[in-house]
């Protein structure tokens, strides 16, 4: 890299525009969505999709609910005219459904789109040509002059062809290329030019598509062009104006979102944002961000890992894990803090409630995806995610000091492995720790018990002690203090029960109790032990049976 890249490098003029009225908008509805998949994605692929990968992603975009699908080029490549043609041959395009194609302003590209498109029942035919003074001067050699006349008479053309073929509701797209370093005046002289003779009505619908086809600039100029340009458009009302970001800045979803504050009534782009380059604008994570906000996206993503899946096998590209909302490890936390806020945020919410949820903006579950991946354990993980886990999976709410005690031998486990634990790992590495296991060492066969004249209780239990059987005998205020005193000539040194916990498995009356007793030994040390019975009594007894292991 260069030392100083401005020897090499200019930065892109911003627009004056110091009255600009977007920052203090809000998104309140959904924008129009076009997807641009199977043209524009399909363009920017290494191989690109045969017709039966672009069916598969057809029929996905429609269960997705997009409205308007930008299919093909038909007059680049036959691959494209055939499946245009098998989509209206076939009746694959349901009646509230449009098709666009793009050509260029040639006239033999413009005659053959129409052959394609014939006996179509609605479709948009997307026209463009380049406008910015880099192609005008390096790629072209046209005067301005020149790129208005190409643009006028191919306009001219389609308009022709749209009223001989009555049959079909036809709208039309005009693109200026790229619009955000076209400069202002000329972008909104070749639009208008375009418009008049088209004269967009109702019965004519016209969209003026303004695309960042090579984002130059941060997204706040690209909001200002596009109020810039609503504002100073004469038949404003009469068009939909449409956006078309790249996300050479990384920034196109951003771009997107200040254009529809700024005034843009479309979004085009691809599902994971798939496109030349770095890629067109990800509609997935546009419609989820007005999702999280409340708004409606118009756009179903309820099984987000078919989505995933489909896009995967059709674009041969892999969706990054960390995807903002459709990767695998979007929803997952590693992190010990965060599992503790997200365990927190779990064990506070009631039904019905609305969604407060630490680091989880929106319920996985509405996407089809469980919360069997929100909480995953490696070195790095807290108490509270591997707490989290038991208890999701196992039911077992485990008390704070064991979840600290417990996450211990996690970490270390964990660091040895050099891996991530898996949940079985996990709950074999609790079973073996405290106690539960198919032949603990002391193993509770029966018990019984009385209370005394002197107020004690008074405890028999056959205990089976490294296969064989022994008997326990005891006194104390309560069962498992008279246990605890017939076990202290069990064990080398004398302990004390510290802390004792239970609860059920179950809302049902005959379900199974858990208990967890925590006791500390002479020496200083201590040990957890947990017990699972159908008898509360038996539970615990086991659960302290489990300490001595």
């Amino acid at each position: 890299m260069l030392k100083d890249p401005a020897q090499k490098y200019q930065p892109y003029p911003p627009l004056s525009l110091p009255d600009r009225t977007w920052p203090e908008k809000q998104i309140a509805h959904a924008p129009r969505w076009l997807s641009t998949d199977l043209r524009d994605g399909n363009q920017a692929l290494a191989e690109p999709m045969d017709v039966a990968r672009k069916m598969q992603l057809w029929n996905l975009l429609l269960d997705c609910g997009f409205k308007e699908i930008e299919v093909a080029f038909p007059s680049a490549s036959q691959t494209d005219f055939n499946f245009v043609r098998q989509l209206i041959e076939n009746h694959h395009i349901p009646d509230d459904v449009t098709i666009q194609v793009l050509t260029q302003a040639r006239e033999d590209l413009i005659a053959r789109t129409f052959e394609a498109l014939h006996g179509a029942s609605r479709a948009t035919v997307h026209l463009y040509n380049a406008t910015a003074p880099l192609f005008r001067r390096l790629v072209f050699g046209m005067e301005k002059a020149q790129v208005i006349e190409l643009a006028t008479r191919s306009t001219r053309q389609i308009r022709k062809l749209c009223e001989e073929n009555p049959q079909t509701h036809w709208q039309y797209e005009y693109s200026p290329e790229t619009f955000c370093f076209t400069e202002p005046e000329f972008a909104l002289e070749i639009c208008e030019a375009v418009a008049a003779i088209w004269q967009p009505s109702a019965e004519r619908p016209m969209i003026i598509n303004l695309p960042a086809t090579v984002e130059v600039n941060t997204p706040n100029v690209y909001a200002d062009q596009i109020e810039w340009f609503c504002r100073h458009f004469s038949q404003r009302e009469a068009v939909c104006i449409s956006v078309h970001p790249h996300n050479d800045r990384g920034t196109g979803v951003a771009s997107a979102e200040l254009a529809v504050m700024a005034g843009a009534d479309r979004v085009e782009g691809c599902l994971f944002g798939n496109g030349e380059r770095t890629g067109n604008v990800c509609l997935v994570t546009l419609a989820m961000n007005l999702y999280s906000q409340g708004v409606t996206p118009g756009l179903d993503f309820s099984d987000m890992t078919r989505v995933v899946e489909v896009v995967e096998s059709c674009n041969q590209l892999p969706v990054h894990p960390r995807h903002p909302w459709a990767g695998r490890l979007a929803y997952t936390a590693f992190s010990g803090s965060h599992q503790d806020a997200i365990k927190k945020g779990f064990d506070a919410r009631r039904p019905g409630e609305r969604w407060e949820m630490p680091y989880l903006p929106i319920d996985p579950q509405d996407i089809g995806c469980t919360y069997e991946a929100v909480i995953r354990v490696n070195s790095q993980s807290g108490k509270s995610g591997s707490a989290w886990l038991i208890e999701q999976n196992h039911g077992l709410t485990l008390p704070r000091a064991l979840q600290q005690d417990f996450s211990q031998h996690v970490q270390r486990e964990a660091d040895e492995g050099g891996k991530e634990m898996t949940q079985n790992a996990l709950w074999q590495l609790f079973r073996s720790r405290y106690g539960l296991v198919p032949a603990p060492r002391f193993h509770l066969l029966s018990y019984s018990s009385e209370s005394q004249q002197d107020g004690l209780l008074r405890l028999t239990a056959a205990i089976s002690h490294d296969g064989e059987t022994r008997q326990l005998e005891g006194c104390g205020n309560g069962l498992l203090s008279a246990a605890a005193s017939g076990l202290s000539s069990w064990v080398a040194q004398s302990f004390v029960i510290k802390d004792y916990h239970e609860h059920t498995l179950g809302e049902r009356s005959d379900s199974r109790s858990v208990a967890y007793i925590h006791c500390l030994f002479q020496d200083g040390s201590s040990r957890w032990g947990v017990g699972i019975d159908n008898d509360v009594a038996r539970a615990s007894l086991q659960a302290l049976l489990n300490t001595l292991a």
